[in-house]
């Protein structure tokens, strides 16, 4: 018998991304263990082994670490400083910690970027009333007020209009606030790229993200935009995970604004923006992130079609389940559905679908049939 053990991956983090990551790891021969705070999270439910323990726990993320070759992340909600003692202990992060800084903290993120010379918007962080109206005095209302850390999905994002909206915030918001003027937006583009720890980089087509609610539900890929802005927004993705050092997946948020191209966020992990690459490119997101976190050579990023439109699945306001309706969805030809396998509650991202087609416009019919059928009625 073999004693060949293959090499063995820790997760932090047990949602659907990890999920996604364990169908990867499958059929890569890659042992995932993920770090799970309940049983009945996706990526458990999926079969992943795992170890039970909050994504703060040093001592299970030391556990992760000590069954593993190599500790990455499905989400930013590990605290840094502590990513910062174990990286001081030995233990192998997938990124490194100042990288995923950059991913964690918004306005250590927005310093950053700007001293790297990548544009940012207008900005600064603000604590109290005087502060902010001094931002607006410069800037005009409205303005955007986000935290620092921990938001996403639009949670921790605030559209502030007056002084007396500002000063309702400041009274309901402890600690710091980054502040920024409201942009004008031509679109959202987001950049998704690989890098391995010797600097291989593989970036996917720029991708149109569509937003609705403060929620991505839609990426159009590649996005219907001039080849130079493409080209552009992709460069500025492949330099941003060279300029920090990043190692396995980094996903650039980027706003298109009538200026020219501002970073917004990025994430150091597997992301929405990625998931039409499970169907829609040579090599999906998941595995490409198991690849660079191992050092491997990276895969093809090249699209399997003309076209690809992914939409998420939400959980509709009246609290039914879209679980229930996949033996319907599955019927539209040329409908790839994931479910994430999340107990239903409205506005809540349960799975996606993705088709393919000779034209954006094609696949994004197929997908919208399939999704209004998961969500009961109209997406």
């Amino acid at each position: 018998m073999s004693s060949f053990t293959g090499p063995r991956v820790g997760m932090v983090g047990a949602g659907q991304l990890a999920r996604m990551t364990q169908q990867a790891a499958i059929g890569l021969g890659v042992h995932l263990t993920v770090l799970a705070e309940r049983d009945d999270e996706p990526a458990v439910l999926a079969g992943a082994d795992f170890l039970i323990g909050a994504p703060a726990d040093g001592d299970a993320i030391r556990d992760l670490a000590g069954r593993t070759d190599v500790v990455t992340f499905d989400h930013e909600g590990i605290p840094p400083e502590l990513l910062v003692e174990l990286d001081r202990e030995g233990l192998r992060l997938a990124p490194p910690p100042a990288a995923k800084l950059l991913a964690q903290d918004k306005a250590e993120a927005r310093r950053r970027f700007a001293e790297l010379g990548f544009p940012v918007p207008p900005n600064t962080v603000a604590s109290t009333l005087g502060e902010v109206l001094e931002f607006a005095d410069l800037h005009g209302w409205p303005i955007m007020a986000k935290a620092p850390r921990g938001g996403y999905d639009g949670r921790g994002v605030w559209t502030v209009g007056s002084e007396a909206e500002a000063n309702e915030l400041i009274d309901q918001i402890e600690g710091d606030l980054l502040l920024e003027p409201k942009l004008d937006l031509l679109r959202e583009i987001a950049v998704v790229a690989a890098r391995g720890p010797e600097g291989e980089v593989a970036v996917y087509p720029a991708i149109e993200t569509v937003q609705r609610d403060a929620m991505c539900r839609e990426l159009l890929v590649p996005a219907p935009i001039p080849p130079d802005l493409a080209e552009e927004a992709t460069g500025m993705g492949v330099a941003m995970a060279e300029a920090i050092g990043a190692v396995g997946l980094v996903a650039v948020e980027l706003f298109h604004t009538p200026d020219g191209l501002i970073v917004n966020e990025l994430a150091l992990r597997p992301h929405n923006s990625g998931h039409f690459s499970i169907e829609g490119a040579d090599t999906s997101q998941f595995e490409q992130h198991l690849r660079a976190v191992l050092g491997w050579p990276l895969g093809s990023t090249e699209l399997t079609a003309p076209a690809v439109v992914t939409i998420n699945v939400v959980g509709p306001e009246d609290g039914s389940d879209p679980r229930e309706r996949v033996p319907e969805a599955i019927a539209v030809d040329g409908a790839h559905i994931h479910i994430y396998d999340k107990d239903a509650r409205p506005g809540r991202k349960l799975g996606h679908v993705t088709a393919r087609a000779e034209t954006v416009e094609k696949a994004r019919e197929t997908a919208l049939r399939a999704v209004g059928i998961l969500e009961g009625g109209t997406p």
